[in-house]
């Protein structure tokens, strides 16, 4: 590695780390002030604000990664445009190419780090800004659901028309299994309890109805156990849940879904789709970034900089059209996810044919 090589390393990290703290540092000051009634009402210990706005800077920072590392390269590439420094470069016989390959180590070096850190912590942190929320911000929310269906397997839907989950207890469940549209067994009990050594479920007062060919057979009971594909942390578990799983979990619970086939598999695998894709963005961007600064303008590089804000802001915004899409049913959900990478990717390969030589 050249000495130009690590200098620029060098400044493209330096100008990084300096943007995302400047930016996460602003939005963390506004969220604060928004929200400083409520922990001075709801009495919030100073450690649990302080807890809670470091988690927040590190979902801020996986959110805000495509705009500090194009604006980090712009500005660093339109900076050595204006000092003549590429001209120098390229005349010396150095290629384009070659020229590209200390800003993509960087974006390489911002994009591990980044898949390392949705992978495993920004889940952790995800899940505490939840916690945080209920406890400290939404205090005297329920701690029950009503009216839960829920689908335990491939044939079979499960419904309760409350759950608490103090003491793992429902009320009214309900098992129906249904093939073809036709109902083939119905199981219904007044309560159902989660016992802990059996690791299985409790039915109280219960009755079955099965309608076979030659009719209809009724059994009751006071209590009969049985094993689903659900346990009580099924229950209650946030809208955002698949944020809040590190990449082994989320694998898991994918598989766990599957098996079962749950609806909601989807939203899981659509997250999974979007950790592995997020890292390539860093790359893209860079790619394009140094394209667009690459030459050197009269204006300076407030033009350019302007630029990549937009850039930037068009990326996470197909990016949050294209997963909206993926989630509401596309046929093809891992292309819908991937669709601004591969749309930025194309266009940096037609702004590649008009860099200086």
């Amino acid at each position: 590695m050249k000495l130009i090589d690590r200098l620029i390393i060098k400044d493209f990290l330096k100008t990084y780390f300096f943007v995302v703290l400047m930016l996460i540092l602003v939005v963390l000051v506004l969220d604060f002030t928004e929200k400083n009634d409520k922990y001075i009402q709801n009495q919030v210990p100073t450690v649990e604000i302080l807890k809670y706005m470091g988690n927040y800077g590190l979902y801020l920072n996986n959110l805000l990664t495509p705009i500090t590392v194009f604006i980090s390269v712009i500005f660093i590439t339109s900076k050595m445009a204006g000092r003549t420094e590429i001209i120098a470069i390229l005349g010396s016989g150095v290629s384009f190419v070659r020229l590209l390959f200390p800003f993509l180590f960087s974006a390489a070096l911002i994009g591990g780090v980044s898949f390392l850190l949705n992978g495993w912590v920004l889940p952790t942190a995800t899940e505490n800004l939840t916690v945080f929320r209920l406890v400290y911000l939404e205090k005297g929310a329920p701690q029950n659901e009503q009216n839960i269906h829920i689908k335990v397997g491939e044939d079979s839907y499960a419904y309760l028309s409350r759950f608490f989950k103090t003491n793992s207890t429902g009320y009214n469940f309900t098992l129906e299994t249904i093939r073809d549209g036709e109902m083939l067994a119905k199981l219904s009990s007044d309560r159902i309890e989660w016992d802990t050594a059996k690791n299985a479920w409790t039915l109280k007062n219960w009755r079955l109805r099965e309608l076979k060919e030659e009719g209809e057979k009724w059994s009751v009971g006071t209590e009969l156990d049985t094993v689903l594909s659900i346990v009580p942390e099924d229950f209650g578990v946030p809208e955002n849940h698949h944020e809040t799983l590190k990449l082994p979990q989320l694998s898991r619970q994918i598989r766990i879904l599957e098996d079962r086939g749950a609806d909601n598999v989807a939203y899981y695998k659509i997250e999974r789709y979007v950790r592995f894709m997020s890292p390539f963005a860093a790359l893209i961007l860079t790619f394009i970034g140094v394209i667009m600064s690459a030459r050197k303008t009269r204006g300076g590089s407030g033009f350019q900089i302007a630029m990549g804000f937009l850039m930037a802001f068009i990326y996470i915004l197909l990016f949050i059209l294209s997963r909206t899409f993926a989630e509401n049913g596309s046929e093809y959900p891992i292309f819908a996810v991937w669709l601004p990478n591969i749309i930025f990717a194309s266009v940096g390969l037609v702004l590649y044919k008009t860099v200086p030589r």
